[in-house]
Parts: structure tokens; C-alpha cells; sequence
């Protein structure tokens, strides 16, 4: 789509405090540059891609992203400062739309804020909370200074519509602009199939969760092993965790490759033949890559406490919830050992009926997905601009 003539120059404020929100908006810039033309203003909040895409961040989002209830309380003077800071620089802007990108534990608090003070600013939610999960009246609450939701999940929109959200319009999730990425060509499909078999372990991008996994993660290597598993364990993770997963692999029996950059994370999605994986955002990834997985989460136990009590979803791995079947076996808390880890994942490196189901499934998954061809970030970018008071 060409420019559009706009008139004066639209103003265009960006909220995303973690890193899964900050390449969402990254690729949302882009595409409403391509619309709006150069000139329009897009100030806000953001991490390292969306200042490559020209967005001088009011914060380092470093500060603002949180894992985990028991982290809520030891960040919340600041937290509640940045969320001030954050609103009063939205209403001295007073855009023409504020976009909030995922991380509802903050940007749903400024946006309520900035909703109360100026009621005349659009705003636009990126990525639904997951109201799916637990805390469902929170969809309800949502209209109140919610004007539209983009949803990322193809269930997402009936959600919202069965708990009485706000309008909420699926714009596709952003790895379907990475298929062509994640698909092997001839020569990687053949690896996939050849020995010994390349095993993706990615115990997780946080530096809690390496500390973690690492060791549960070690030892189901070494029982891969004792039982005459022969495998090549690849381990993808981000240039600041380089030396904390390089100390914590050290004493690992099977000692993995280790890989930083996009290009052979990528690489090694394509001619992997199963993977062990912590439960988040990287399963879905793997699923449309077609690398059958076993997936493990654990948190402390108040977490687990309270995450028993609320959760109200079969299962917590993406993929099986847009599936609408538990296809991908998931260990959690006590399950959470190499003793059962082992076994999984000699089924699905194995020509297995349990690797089979998985591989079966996953075919699927894009057709569910689909956005008829639209690059989600295009579709998100018009639904935004349609917005724009």
C-alpha cells in the first residue's frame, strides 16, 4: 500500500517493555512508515530493535521487564514511577493513537491512567493479555479504556467476545513472517533425517530460567546417553546469557554446540530432529518449523500455588491450545525431572506413533494460522490507523 496523504503529520505513541514486544513493534514501525509516509512521528517506549527502526526510548525497557509474581514486589517503586512517567509523557504528546504492546502488568496501567486524564486519545491494545488463561474478568475491564485489541492467536477474538472484551480483531501472529526462515530446504531436510540426530535443547532467554533448567536440562542428556542414545544437543541463546549457559553446560556430560546469532538459531530450527524446550513462545516457533519437542516449566512454589488455582486452560504450551489437542507432552513442577524428560524424548527422536502425531499436527498449524497472505504486521498497522482520531 502507498503512502497515504494525511495532511499534517500523524503522531503515533509506542508502549513495549520486554523483548517479544519490542520486535512486534519494530515490525509494526516499519509498516506504518510504509502507510503514513516518513513523516510521521513515532515516539514512545522500546528496546534495541525499535530504536534500530528510529525510536529514541523515554526508558530502557531492561528495567521494566518481569518474570514471575515473587520479582512483582522488589521492582514496584520503581515500576510505579515509570508507569507515571510514562502516562504524563503520552498526555504531554497527546498522539493521535497510543499502542500498547503486550506486558499488561504495565502498559494496561498506563493506559488506564492516560484513558482517565484524556479520554480523547485512541487506544490500541497489541497482543492480548491472556485472559484464555486465568484472570478472565480482565477482558470485561478492558473496554472500559481498551478501544481495540489486535489479537496474535487465531482463538483469541471468540474469547474476548464470550467474556464480553473489548473488540478484538486476530492480525496473525509474527512468525508467520518467518516461515520462509523456519521451513528447511532439500539439503536440511535431509539432515533431519540423518545421524546422529541434532537435539535443540533452549532451556529459556532469561537469566532465572537458565538458572533453573540448566542443570534438570544436563542431566537428561546424560540419561539420553547411558541408555545408548546417540544425539548432537544445539543450544541457541542470546550474546548477554553467552557465559552464564557456557558456565552452566560445563559440567554437562554431552557437551552442546552453543549458537547466538539469529542466522544459525535459525539453521539449526531447520535440520533439527527433536527438541527439548521450556514452555513459552519458542514451542509455537518450533511447531511451524515442524521439530517435534518435549517442553518443561517450572516456577516456585507460591507461583505454583497460585497458578493451580487460576489457570483455567488444559494445557499451557501455545501450540496445543491453537491445535485444540495436547499434541506436545509438557512437564511441570514435580514432572520437571530428567527421569521423565529421558524417556519423552527418546520417543520422538525415535519413528515413533508419539513423533508421528506431532508431525501430523504441526502440518496443520499454519492453515489455522493464516491471515490470507497479509503480513501480520501489515494487518496490525491498518487496524492502527483505522484507529487514528
Amino acid at each position: 500500500m502507498s503512502a497515504r496523504d494525511t495532511g499534517a503529520p500523524r503522531t503515533i505513541f509506542l508502549i513495549a517493555a520486554e523483548e517479544s514486544g519490542d520486535r512486534l513493534g519494530a515490525g509494526l514501525m516499519t509498516a506504518l512508515r510504509e502507510r503514513l509516509g516518513p513523516s510521521v512521528k513515532l515516539v514512545g517506549i522500546g528496546g534495541r530493535h525499535m530504536a534500530e527502526q528510529g525510536l529514541a526510548s523515554l526508558v530502557s525497557i531492561d528495567e521494566l521487564s518481569i518474570i514471575g509474581f515473587m520479582a512483582i514486589p522488589k521492582k514496584l517503586p520503581m515500576i510505579l514511577r515509570r508507569i507515571r512517567e510514562a502516562a504524563d509523557a503520552v498526555l504531554n504528546e497527546r498522539p493521535d493513537v497510543l499502542v500498547i504492546i503486550d506486558s499488561p502488568d504495565f502498559t494496561h496501567r498506563v493506559a488506564r491512567r492516560v484513558r482517565a486524564r484524556d479520554p480523547s486519545i485512541p487506544i490500541v491494545n497489541y497482543v492480548s493479555p491472556t485472559v484464555w488463561v486465568w484472570r478472565g474478568g480482565r477482558a470485561k475491564k478492558m473496554r472500559a479504556y481498551i478501544d481495540r485489541v489486535l489479537a496474535v492467536l487465531p482463538f483469541e477474538p471468540e474469547v474476548h467476545r464470550r467474556l464480553s472484551g473489548p473488540p478484538c480483531i486476530y492480525v496473525g501472529h509474527p512468525l508467520l513472517e518467518d516461515l520462509d526462515a523456519l521451513r528447511p530446504n532439500v539439503q536440511e531436510l535431509a539432515r533431519r533425517t540423518a545421524a546422529p540426530p541434532l537435539l535443540l535443547v533452549l532451556p529459556g532467554s532469561r537469566r532465572s530460567e537458565i538458572k533453573r533448567n540448566m542443570a534438570i536440562f544436563g542431566n537428561t542428556l546424560r540419561l539420553l546417553r547411558d541408555q545408548g542414545v546417540t544425539f548432537e544437543p544445539v543450544l541457541p541463546t542470546v550474546p548477554d546469557l553467552l557465559e552464564s549457559v557456557r558456565a552452566a553446560a560445563e559440567g554437562w556430560p554431552v557437551q552442546p554446540r552453543i549458537v547466538v546469532s539469529d542466522s544459525d538459531k535459525r539453521a539449526a530450527f531447520r535440520t533439527a530432529r527433536a527438541a527439548l524446550a521450556k514452555s513459552g513462545t519458542v514451542t509455537l516457533e518450533l511447531a511451524l518449523a515442524g521439530v517435534p519437542m518435549v517442553t518443561a516449566y517450572r516456577v516456585t512454589e507460591i507461583e505454583a500455588f497460585v497458578a493451580r488455582r487460576v489457570i483455567q486452560t488444559p494445557s499451557i504450551i501455545l501450540t496445543n491450545l491453537i491445535l485444540g489437542e495436547n499434541v506436545v507432552p509438557e512437564f511441570l513442577q514435580q514432572d520437571f525431572t530428567a527421569e521423565k524428560l529421558a524417556p519423552a524424548l527418546r520417543d520422538i527422536l525415535s519413528d515413533t506413533p508419539a513423533r508421528q502425531r506431532q508431525v501430523d499436527a504441526f502440518a496443520r498449524l499454519e492453515g489455522i494460522m493464516s491471515t490470507g497472505g497479509r503480513k501480520p504486521s501489515e494487518l496490525a498497522a491498518d487496524e492502527i490507523i483505522a484507529t487514528l482520531r
